[in-house]
């Protein structure tokens, strides 16, 4: 044959070449006997031998048999066809590279072929063509990356192993840039890495290895878009080496990317937030999540918060002209007239003549941050009670950087964050507590929240009759003004249209939790006054106390504040600004707290005696006849007692020194003494009274001389009078309701004995 087959190459006599190699297929090759496929697949080894140089133009025929054979049921012929196509393919070397994709999908098929032999036949002739590949520069990528991306999601161990090894030839052969294709098989390739066998998944770890790279050395020729949502899926993989691989390639696309990697932030954040939660046991995909999380932060910057009103400026739907674009590089860095649709063409002519921050900022606008979809994510992760402590604290900070970046964006999701944000206020965690309470003084007190159209829409907060947050001129006047509260005390700066709705819901929260006031109310609003203005907290909360219907939640709520107004380090300039009334604002600040404070007598008192209203302070005592003296009232007292022997009342302890111009500070504290059964605060404040010098000056009646006291309360202009009347008119309240209370009580027990 190979004789017969070498006459007709030097005859030049093509047809009867293809009449043998016909025979050779149709009559042997195809048979159905089994020997006679084996010599016809011999047969056209042979003739392919024979014809040498010339065997390329005959490849078509030569193959096709052959490759029918690979699917042979008798493993005996698979061999012998594997045998027979290493025959073809060593004598035409480059020439069998235009079939390679038959080549390669036979070849795909026998590497997973059970028998021994035939896997053998087949890592030879695959060796083979590796190396004909390697060698030549006319391997068709385009053509084949269709039948690598179908082949590379078999499941098949051995196919795989096949599919990677050819990643690696290809990878490594400087004339095929596999780098371009990456997009098409990287899914493929997460998906290998997850295969039980360590050789598979260590070939495919060298693999990914190799090409994170190449794209470290060639960033500008990524296609990072096109991969982004690839690796977001196989970052929230379940298995370990998957889940770090694709985090550790999210890291590096986010910081060799930037801000192109922007518009798929939504799906990065729902793969990367759960890991920061993670323990020990999955410390360094931790470490990489934390790593992609703060890099993608960065990302956003102040000019995102402008493109929205740049599209919205833009009148004309036409594109602007070259010489519009050149005449305006400032308005177009800003991101205010370039439109993101700006043809490619245009800028690379406009980049020639204008400076390159004006094609970095034009580029910049192309690239849109999906601010919706993030809240979405971060309101999602807020809602799901399961997530772990430092995912939550992410979620915080991501809140309020978008709130310090893009403040006017972000305030069109506040009325949708509010409930969630203050629901996050019951969590476990102070640290928790702590950043909600960051992004909350962020939303109270950010200009961006006085914008018209962004304000509060949540109407069924605004109690009926609220009033301005500033007291009127007149001390002795209750403003009647509906308005929600805009405003604060002229001393302190203004608050946005969601500080008022912020205390408002506070309180309710309060009111609603008590558990949540008693162990964390102290710290909440502690950390409130270190984040926004002490003074406007605590003038807000006074005004809307005034106004609570639970008259038991506001004396409680009261006692809670006055604690904290005097014993909080974080409230050292408050007090000292109550403490002369030197001041209109200091005092209309009294007359505010004062109001509110009348749910509560004995906080009434303590706020007299800080003001050093000692006069004021022994006119209510001697109200205190009047009411309900319970438990509860002498526990209070008790503390009081307490209070006045901490560093807070230094000043009035040393004021007792000087009897002659305090009678009513003495008077008071005997009042309370009088009020004090005889414990251990008796005592206590009994032993104080005791080192009070000359009593007998104590008497004022024969006094010529007005006393320091008398002077500072008759020319601070407030109402005194007028004040103990709104004492007495809120004590009134408070007894009739506990009537009710005890009314409701005795008839529940009578229908029980009923």
């Amino acid at each position: 044959l190979p004789r017969l087959v070498r006459e007709f190459v030097a005859q030049n006599n093509t047809t009867q070449i293809k009449h043998v190699i016909q025979i050779l297929s149709q009559e042997f090759a195809l048979s159905q006997h089994p020997h006679s496929r084996k010599g016809g697949l011999i047969g056209l080894a042979a003739c392919s031998i024979a014809l040498g140089k010339d065997s390329g133009l005959y490849l078509k025929e030569l193959i096709e048999p052959v490759l029918t054979c690979f699917n042979d049921a008798d493993s005996r012929l698979r061999y012998y066809a594997c045998e027979a196509l290493y025959n073809i393919v060593k004598v035409a070397r480059g020439s069998v590279l235009p079939h390679f994709n038959v080549l390669f999908d036979g070849l795909s098929k026998l590497a997973a072929d059970p028998d021994p032999n035939v896997k053998s036949g087949s890592e030879l002739l695959d060796r083979l063509l590796k190396d004909i590949v390697t060698e030549s520069n006319q391997f068709d990528l385009v053509g084949f990356i269709p039948l690598l991306r179908e082949r590379i999601y078999s499941n098949n161990q051995y196919a795989r192993q096949f599919i990677i090894s050819w990643i690696l030839v290809l990878e490594s052969v400087p004339d095929i840039n596999l780098l371009d294709y990456l997009p098409e098989i990287l899914d493929g390739l997460f998906q290998i890495l997850g295969d039980n066998s360590k050789e598979i998944r260590k070939m495919c770890e060298v693999a990914l290895g190799e090409f994170l790279k190449e794209i470290k050395k060639n960033p500008s020729s990524v296609k990072f878009a096109e991969m982004a949502n690839i690796l977001v899926i196989h970052c929230q993989a379940v298995d370990d080496l998957i889940q770090l691989t694709a985090m550790c390639w999210m890291r590096e696309f986010i910081q060799l990317a930037g801000r192109v990697m922007l518009p798929y932030s939504s799906g990065i954040l729902t793969a990367v937030l759960p890991c920061l939660s993670y323990d020990d046991r999955k410390k360094n995909i931790k470490e990489v999540a934390n790593v992609c999380n703060q890099s993608l932060m960065k990302l956003v910057i102040p000019e995102d918060d402008e493109v929205d009103e740049a599209k919205q400026l833009m009148t004309l739907p036409a594109e602007p002209t070259l010489e519009e674009s050149l005449s305006k590089p400032e308005a177009a860095s800003s991101g205010e007239s370039l439109p993101p649709r700006c043809g490619r063409s245009e800028l690379d002519i406009t980049a020639l003549n204008q400076p390159l921050s004006f094609l970095c900022s034009s580029e910049r606008i192309q690239v849109t941050l999906n601010l919706d979809g993030i809240v979405q994510v971060l309101d999602c992760h807020l809602h799901d009670t399961s997530i772990g402590m430092m995912t939550r604290i992410a979620v915080l900070k991501w809140l309020y950087h978008l709130y310090i970046k893009t403040p006017r964006k972000m305030f069109r999701h506040t009325d949708s964050l509010f409930p969630i944000l203050l629901r996050t206020l019951s969590d476990e965690s102070d640290e928790v507590i702590l950043k909600d309470l960051e992004v909350l003084a962020e939303i109270a007190s950010s200009p961006a929240g006085q914008t018209e159209g962004h304000g509060p829409s949540d109407s069924s907060d605004a109690r009926p009759g609220a009033v301005e947050l500033h007291v009127p001129a007149r001390a002795g006047q209750l403003s009647s003004s509906g308005t929600k509260g805009l405003e604060c005390s002229p001393s302190t700066p203004t608050m946005n249209s969601y500080f008022y709705k912020f205390m408002i819901n506070l309180l309710k929260r309060f009111s609603s939790e008590r558990k949540l006031l008693e162990t964390r109310g102290a710290f909440i609003i502690r950390q409130l006054c270190l984040l926004l203005n002490a003074e406007n907290i605590f003038h807000s909360m006074a005004d809307i106390l005034l106004r609570e219907e639970d008259l038991k939640f506001a004396s409680t709520m009261v006692h809670t504040l006055n604690t904290i107004l005097l014993t909080s380090s974080e409230l050292f300039q408050l007090r000292n600004q109550l403490k002369d009334l030197k001041t209109p604002e200091s005092r209309n600040l009294f007359c505010c707290l004062y109001r509110s404070w009348c749910h509560n007598p004995v906080t009434t008192v303590s706020l007299c005696f800080l003001t050093q209203n000692y006069k004021h302070a022994y006119d209510l005592i001697q109200k205190f006849g009047d009411l309900e003296v319970t438990v509860d009232f002498l526990t209070e007292v008790d503390k009081l007692v307490q209070l006045i022997e901490c560093p807070i009342f230094t000043y009035l302890r040393l004021q007792l020194l000087d009897v002659k111009n305090n009678p009513y500070l003495i008077k008071a504290l005997y009042g309370l003494l009088m009020l004090l059964p005889q414990s251990s605060a008796f005592q206590l404040l009994s032993h104080r009274l005791q080192c009070v010098p000359n009593p007998e000056l104590m008497q004022t009646a024969d006094s010529t001389k007005p006393s320091a006291g008398f002077k500072r309360a008759t020319s601070s202009t407030i109402d005194y009078t007028e004040l103990l009347q709104h004492f007495e008119k809120v004590q009134n309240k408070h007894l009739e309701a506990r009537h009710q209370r005890a009314g409701r009580a005795e008839q529940l027990d009578r229908r029980v004995v009923l």
